[in-house]
């Protein structure tokens, strides 16, 4: 077997309209809706699919619960663009640049938290 990418990721989340907001809002992805009104974030060719906690569509993980992700997403707009439009939309930065090794070599990564408090990094590939 040979994988080749990550199609999408679900993210289990308390307040569906907020992690909503977050999502579009200061990260620039898209709303979508699916299938049996299921609600997903899409963004270049991936998305997040959401679940409502305490009401997750089957099959689902063994113990979903909102704030248990750590992710990062890759951005090509320059970090300090990137600083000043997250300080514009109220968005506390956790942790200045620093370099990181990502899956693909370096990284340069600041950290942010959604609304359920999972780990949001956000990095300009080095």
């Amino acid at each position: 077997m040979q994988l080749d990418s990550i199609d999408h990721v679900v993210l289990t989340v308390q307040d569906m309209p907020a992690s909503i907001a977050f999502y579009t809002r200061v990260l620039g992805m898209r709303e979508i809706s699916f299938g049996d009104n299921r609600r997903a974030l899409a963004f270049g060719q991936c998305k997040l699919n959401l679940h409502q906690a305490g009401n997750e569509f089957e099959p689902e993980a063994a113990h979903p619960v909102p704030g248990a992700i750590d992710l990062c997403l890759l951005t090509r707009t320059p970090m300090d663009a990137l600083i000043q439009h997250l300080s514009a939309q109220q968005i506390a930065v956790e942790q200045s640049p620093g370099k990181r090794t990502g899956a693909q070599g370096l990284i340069l990564s600041i950290y942010v938290r959604d609304p359920d408090g999972n780990l949001i990094e956000l990095s300009n590939p080095l």
